[in-house]
């Protein structure tokens, strides 16, 4: 078990192998998003800053459609599953971070770590049979496909650009700061 720090968030291996630090520095990013949206109510949880229309409640949603996306449909080539199945992409290309009026904090927090753990699982899979060389089964339009390995790159990058986002928010809304 990794060691947490003051936020609960575990700490990435200070010293393990590629898969280990790779792994263990998503987790990090994740855990950030969880501490940055916990105990807030629906309007911390709608709060903008600036001239940005993110949200966090709309962090929450997207991410989780990301980890679907990138773990579930493209890494493994599955169809994508309730929300995003059914959600108009046409008419409006950004659902995902448009989270309902009447969505709590638990609602989407619940469909992000559903979410997670279906990646963890799909992670495990696709390490098990194929390591992080591991090409993704649904390949970009050019044919090319990105490894497990560029997926969890992309990822972890992913989680750090909007935890960043996450920073300022928060801030906003009750003047929580750190990381």
């Amino acid at each position: 078990m990794a060691d947490l720090d003051e936020h609960g968030r575990p700490e990435p291996p200070i010293a393990g192998d590629e898969t280990a630090t790779l792994l263990g520095f998503l987790e990090y990013q994740r855990a950030t998003l969880t501490w940055k949206c916990a105990g807030l109510d629906a309007a911390g949880l709608k709060a903008t800053v600036g001239a940005s229309s993110i949200t966090l409640g709309g962090m929450l949603k997207h991410l989780a459609n990301v980890e679907d996306y990138w773990f579930s449909r493209r890494l493994h080539g599955r169809d994508p599953q309730p929300p995003w199945d059914s959600a108009d992409w046409d008419a409006d290309p950004d659902w995902d971070w448009h989270p309902a009026a009447e969505d709590t904090y638990e609602q989407l927090h619940e469909l992000w770590e559903d979410a997670v753990a279906r990646s963890r699982t799909r992670v495990s899979e696709a390490l098990a049979a194929g390591g992080l060389e591991q090409p993704a089964r649904r390949p970009w339009a050019d044919g090319r496909a990105p490894s497990l390995r560029w997926i969890l790159v992309h990822l972890i990058e992913e989680y750090a650009r909007h935890n960043g986002h996450a920073d300022l928010i928060r801030e906003s809304v009750d003047g929580s700061t750190g990381e």
